[in-house]
């Protein structure tokens, strides 16, 4: 009976023992839980409030380490080709060194937690990198064994359901890590998932709103009729700029082959390409990809294979590159070709997002070449205008006053051979000699104001000193290093200043008046300038019929910069600047 109860006290005890134990487990369960939710509760809210993915790299990280029973956390993110991985977060226990520290990179492959999460997409564990010496280890297994760590937990992180890296545990004690250790990182990796989803988001929108900002830069360029080269400067530089690239350049295409270099630009230093340089084409380079093709064309990494075009690049560091085409009115044109000097390629959007800048290049140049036909049909009508003038001025020399003049002589030999008697008859010949010869007069000047011969034989500095000369108003005259200019220049500046003259004397009641003629260098080359201001009442108006409007036209024309300022009372200036390269 004593026995029977003894057991039974025993079975009691050991009963209320094991019941002890088990709420202590259950307690013990119950403070992970809490503290794993913690945990999670303060990644949430880091990520919560967009902190930048470094920290929140550096808060999981470090919650991790805490909660788990490792001696060091891991985030690493996969390279884009997924052949290798880096750390971007790391944490390890007080006193131990870091055998992992941010930066550190290795190749996938072999038996190792950062192979495998890759290769499955799954969580996976090594209980022993020590099992797995002799095999085919890989890179992460060997630097595991060789800096003391035993065994590691690592489950993937997914970005929008690509696999972007991994976070992982690792120990360096004899025993494994725990069997609910994947489960309890699941939840820190969606946190992380789900930073780096809203960051990049953010990056995306910010980089649009830049996108759409560097376009709207470059429309108002091309819708001002800016000058090509300053589109090309433009778009180069905003290119480069917003694609975080180190070089840019835009190329032209020849029909006889190569390509010119029209703008460049360059984070630092000097361009590898300036522009107006003239190279051939060939081999692999996307200048010349986008050439066959006709399509956008990237190269990751610059070889021995580049060619000719790319040796400046290879010199100036250039590992990649892409390049989309610029197609003008259907017609391939030329190309943008952005470069880097980095080991990670250019955005795989980069080309798409060059798209925008090409057709604003293209309609820039578009309106240029537009412009030029215009420009060029003006300039071929003013010549013809002219040749017709030359020709009739040619005529009434040749024909007309030339007649006049022989008449007049004619008058004067019939008039010497009058009779001593008929005085009524001399006076009447003698008359009509005079009239003869006003006529030839006033057909001389009339020939003059068609087409100066002054101006054609000797110049434009000749032909403005007859013009002050026969000058109704007192003309001050500065011509300065003007010898012999192109024709068409000649007969405008001539032109503008006989008109502005004229206006001057009619018109304004101006006492004097300073002609000035010089050359200028410009952003596209030289040109004349010539100015004519005068110190009368002002007010001259180009809609006013003043012979201005012509003017202007012919200037035009030429590709010149035509300006009146004027006011009441102030007198008036005429400004011309004609470019000396007319097309």
């Amino acid at each position: 009976m004593r026995r029977a109860a003894a057991r039974l006290v025993a079975a009691l005890s050991l009963a209320a023992a094991g019941g002890a134990v088990a709420r202590e487990l259950t307690r013990r369960e119950l403070r992970g839980y809490a503290a794993e939710q913690a945990a999670l509760r303060r990644v949430a809210t880091v990520v919560a409030r967009a902190a930048a993915p470094e920290e929140v790299f550096a808060a999981v990280v470090a919650e991790v380490g805490r909660l788990l029973p490792a001696e060091q956390t891991l985030l690493n993110r996969y390279d884009t080709s997924g052949t290798a991985t880096g750390v971007v977060g790391a944490w390890a226990r007080p006193g131990v060194i870091l055998p992992f520290p941010v930066g550190t990179h290795w190749h996938l492959g072999g038996r190792n937690v950062s192979t495998l999460v890759m290769q499955t997409g799954l969580a996976a564990r090594i209980d022993d990198y020590r099992e797995a010496a002799g095999e085919a280890e890989g890179e992460a297994a060997t630097l595991a064994r060789r800096r003391g760590i035993r065994s590691s937990v690592g489950v993937p992180v997914l970005v929008e359901g690509r696999m972007w890296g991994h976070l992982s545990v690792v120990s360096m004690r004899e025993k494994s890590l725990p069997a609910g250790t994947e489960a309890r990182l699941a939840g820190f990796s969606a946190l992380v998932a789900t930073a780096i989803a809203n960051a990049q988001a953010r990056l995306e929108l910010r980089g649009y709103a830049a996108e759409q900002a560097a376009l709207r830069r470059v429309a108002t360029l091309v819708a001002g009729a800016a000058a090509p080269h300053e589109v090309f400067a433009a778009v180069t530089a905003e290119v480069g700029l917003l694609l975080d690239a180190d070089y840019t350049a835009m190329e032209r295409y020849h029909p006889e082959g190569g390509v010119t270099v029209l703008g460049a630009w360059a984070r630092e230093g000097e361009v590898p390409t300036p522009v107006g340089s003239r190279i051939e084409i060939g081999d692999r380079n996307v200048t010349t990809l986008v050439f066959e093709t006709g399509r956008p064309a990237h190269v990751d990494l610059y070889g021995a294979d580049a060619g000719r075009l790319s040796e400046s690049a290879l010199v100036a560091g250039v590992r990649s590159a892409v390049g989309a085409p610029i197609s003008v009115q259907g017609r391939l044109w030329g190309a943008i070709v952005v470069g880097s000097r980095r080991r990670e390629p250019l955005p795989a959007d980069a080309e798409a997002r060059l798209a925008g800048f090409t057709e604003l290049v293209a309609s820039a140049i578009a309106n240029a070449e537009s412009q030029e036909q215009l420009t060029a049909s003006r300039a071929r009508i003013v010549a013809a205008a002219d040749e017709t003038r030359r020709r009739i001025e040619r005529d009434l020399h040749d024909g007309a006053q030339q007649r006049l003049v022989t008449i007049a002589m004619e008058l004067r030999a019939a008039q010497a051979a009058v009779a001593p008697g008929a005085a009524p008859l001399r006076a009447q010949l003698d008359e009509l000699a005079v009239q003869a010869a006003s006529a030839v007069d006033e057909l001389r000047e009339l020939a003059r104001g068609i087409h100066p011969a002054v101006l054609a034989e000797g110049g434009l500095r000749p032909a403005l000193g007859a013009l002050a000369r026969r000058s109704a108003v007192p003309v001050r005259l500065d011509v300065q290093g003007v010898d012999r200019l192109p024709e068409q220049i000649e007969i405008a500046a001539y032109y503008v200043v006989s008109e502005a003259l004229t206006n001057a004397a009619k018109h304004a009641g101006a006492s004097g008046v300073d002609v000035s003629v010089e050359l200028v260098a410009g952003a596209p080359g030289t040109a004349v300038r010539v100015r004519v201001c005068d110190d009368g009442r002002g007010g001259a108006d180009l809609a006013g019929g003043s012979g201005l409007v012509g003017l202007k036209d012919r200037v035009e024309a030429l590709a010149g910069r035509f300006a009146v300022r004027t006011g009441r009372g102030s007198g008036t200036c005429v400004e011309v600047e004609l470019p000396l390269q007319v097309a």
